[in-house]
């Protein structure tokens, strides 16, 4: 029987079949018994796969339907690739996972990485499948494609490669990941970017280099990627959970986070499925448009990113047709009314009968429909999971005497043109008490360390009521485009002269970055610009979506949240002090990003919960983490609010594991000296202040308090009065501009 009933799939693009799919399949049959992958042994015994397993897994087909489009030896080359990924993926399963030798796993892909060679670099002789397979691929592949894509495929391929190890710590602990570090994992173990890039090599047109990096397409690779791994986990859980013990699988995941049936879990996995790809469709359509005027990419240039995009959807409804079909998988409800398993297809579109357009129309109407500036009263807040203890600088009553002073001569209680007063005044300032926060997050900082991060909450929180209220409320995407350009131009990577400020945005900004970019390594001077970039441009995506009247996705708004929140930049004040001491391989591990992002999602989540009575019903938001959990599993603010808080305890033990587990394990394996292994001891230690810090100071800070937000907003915002029963929304209800109640300070 089958684990759970497959749920109603959205699928808006047919499924085409590529003509030389029998050429492919002869040739990847012929190609992997020349390499030795029919007869690779077993360590007890057998092989690894005997031809009748590779037929009946039919790679060939799946190809054929992913890349619909591609010449007979393209789709060789490519049902090649596939051919190798799903080898190296059972080898890697028979070899190291069944038994848990991690230390054989790790120097296996250690060697099967040498064989992705730059340049004029040879590979070694290859020892096993798995290595002759990806010798010959790369010596085919990498020289009809540009070196900065070779760079990317070397990326995602020692990706799906390497994270393998997450799995196989995982199974032999018996630990199973909480939804978020789930997603961001399996997006670098489960191949898609890697399939992205390969789509690239089908259609014949690269990314440019210079867009490759930009948030539209990584956000088109990363909701691609995400899309066909959630698929293929609910087709596969069968397979996977109840036959091979694995325990990387997003409904196990659900199951057990929400403590729901199997059924229940599928069913919200496909949910974000649907999400996933709806989000995909508005980037292309709302995003990618604006990336080529912002790059004036010309027409070739734009006409080669269509191609891929439309090669990811062709990936997408041939990845499900495959799916639906091979025997490798659990989908017998879909066969049992479209036709025979593979081999055998009798026609395109098998599984269209399973598709719908309900899911995504359900979605889609939940996702435009919120009713802005609803009287929600306060969320009351269970007592949130916090395991380390508040420490406070003993600079604090000097930060707090200085701070005004700093606030004041940067004009941030000036009057803000269009606006009938300022964005704050003093007595607004003194209530926000930047300094307290700023002194628990840096407890152990010198007072110069202190008043530096006082001034840069002060100007970040500063920026983030500014851009709202100016650019928000009137619609004006262009003038925050035009800010945030002006805004650039007050941090020089060079140290050269900076214009006159305009404005207290400009003024503060040209403060701070002397102050604390002067300093800095030039290489660590660019990361620290960079993460400020990214902050200022992430609020042109809030103001993006709050013109769509659209609640995000939850995975790019839990992704995105980490930018607007500016983490990424207070954080940097004291990893950047380090930057040129901590190598780059160490910095860039998955022990390091998942420390940090764990440590960043439980002081996003932490100022959600907080704000959601400010955000929601006086400013008329549509970001904030409880409200995007409401949206996407149609639950109230309570129920919501649950399950935030519990998410958030899931990350903060997540971070627990990472300090006493992967911390310690990462020292041995890179072989770190003490100082370098003492330094890093105390970027956690900083991680746990810095998130204890904002706690507790969320907790007394006025900000957030209904007394504060009946004051500095004039008045309460009046409900929909009876009678008037509709109030615009959707796509289109941007034109209707609702006016949010004007804050007085």
């Amino acid at each position: 029987m089958q684990a759970f009933r497959l749920p109603d799939f959205y699928m808006p693009y047919p499924a085409r079949l590529n003509p030389n799919l029998e050429r492919a399949r002869e040739h990847s049959t012929a190609w992997a018994r020349q390499l030795g992958m029919l007869d690779a042994p077993k360590p007890g015994g057998g092989v690894v796969w005997t031809e009748e397993d590779l037929l009946k897994h039919d790679y060939g087909i799946m190809c054929a339907y992913t890349h619909p489009d591609c010449d007979g030896p393209a789709l060789d080359l490519i049902t090649d690739w596939y051919v190798w990924v799903f080898f190296f993926d059972d080898h890697f399963l028979e070899h190291f996972k069944h038994s848990r030798d991690i230390a054989g796993a790790q120097a296996y892909l250690a060697q099967l990485e040498r064989f992705m060679t730059r340049g004029k670099d040879e590979s070694p002789e290859p020892t096993n499948p798995a290595e002759a397979g990806l010798k010959d691929l790369w010596a085919r592949t990498t020289p009809a494609m540009s070196d900065a894509w070779r760079d990317r495929f070397i990326t995602s391929t020692h990706n799906l490669m390497v994270e393998s190890m997450w799995e196989l710590i995982n199974i032999d602990i018996g630990r199973i990941a909480n939804p978020i570090e789930y997603m961001h994992m399996r997006r670098r173990v489960g191949g898609a970017p890697w399939s992205a890039n390969l789509v690239e090599y089908a259609v014949g047109a690269e990314i440019p280099a210079n867009l490759a990096g930009t948030r539209p397409m990584e956000v088109l690779s990363d909701a691609f990627a995400d899309a066909v791994h959630l698929r293929n986990d609910l087709f596969s859980y069968q397979r996977e959970v109840q036959q091979e013990g694995e325990n990387s699988n997003a409904v196990l995941v659900f199951e057990r986070f929400f403590e729901c049936s199997t059924q229940e879990a599928a069913d919200r996995v496909n949910d974000l499925l649907t999400s996933r790809l709806q989000q995909f469709e508005n980037t292309a359509l709302t995003e990618v448009p604006g990336l080529f005027v912002e790059h004036a990419v010309p027409a070739n240039a734009q006409l080669g990113v269509a191609a891929y995009v439309k090669g990811l959807q062709d990936w997408q409804s041939g990845g499900h047709e495959w799916h639906a079909r091979s025997s490798r998988y659990m989908n017998e409800s879909l066969q049992a009314s479209s036709g025979p398993t593979l081999p055998g297809p009798t026609g395109i579109g098998i599984s269209a009968s399973q598709l719908s357009f309900g899911p995504g129309l359900r979605g889609h109407a939940r996702q435009h429909s919120h009713k802005p500036l609803q009287p929600v009263g306060h969320l009351q807040l269970p007592e949130l999971y916090m395991p380390f203890p508040i420490q406070t600088s003993q600079h604090l009553a000097a930060a707090r005497r200085y701070s005004v002073g700093w606030a004041q001569s940067m004009g941030l209680f000036e009057a803000v043109p269009g606006l009938e007063r300022g964005i704050w005044d003093e007595r607004r300032f003194l209530g926000l008490d930047l300094a307290h926060c700023a002194a628990m997050i840096h407890a152990k900082g010198t007072r110069e360390q202190v008043f530096l991060s006082t001034d840069w909450l002060s100007w970040g929180t500063y920026a983030d009521d500014f851009y709202p209220q100016v650019f928000g409320v009137p619609r004006n995407h262009a003038g925050a485009k035009a800010c945030n350009d002006r805004l650039a131009l007050f941090m020089p990577l060079d140290a050269s002269a900076t214009p006159e400020p305009t404005n207290p945005l400009e003024r503060g900004l040209g403060n701070l970055w002397h102050r604390t970019a002067g300093p800095m390594s030039a290489a660590a001077r660019k990361v620290f610009r960079q993460s400020i970039e990214d902050m200022l441009a992430s609020w042109l995506w809030e103001l993006a979506n709050q013109a769509q009247n659209r609640i995000p996705d939850p995975i790019d708004y839990v992704e995105m949240r980490r930018k607007t929140f500016g983490s990424d930049l207070t954080l940097s004040l004291e990893r950047l002090a380090h930057f040129d001491v901590i190598p780059e391989e160490i910095r860039h591990t998955r022990v390091l990003r998942e420390l940090e992002t764990a440590a960043q999602d439980y002081a996003c989540f932490t100022n959600d919960l907080f704000s959601y009575q400010k955000e929601m019903e006086f400013e008329g938001e549509v970001h904030n983490i409880v409200l995007v959990v409401e949206n996407f599993l149609d639950v109230d603010r309570w129920k919501a609010r649950d399950i935030v808080v519990r998410l958030m305890k899931e990350r903060m033990k997540q971070f627990e594991h990472v300090v006493k587990n992967d911390l310690p394990a990462l020292f041995e394996d890179f072989k770190l000296d003490a100082p370098l292994r003492a330094l890093l001891q105390r970027h956690a230690d900083h991680l746990k202040s810095w998130m204890a810090g904002i706690l507790e100071w969320h907790r007394h800070c006025v900000r957030y308090t209904e007394v504060d937000l009946r004051r500095v907003y004039r008045s309460k915002p009046e409900a929909p009065k009876k009678g008037f029963a509709f109030l615009p929304s959707g796509l289109g209800s941007a034109a209707v501009r609702i006016p949010r109640p004007t804050p007085t300070s």
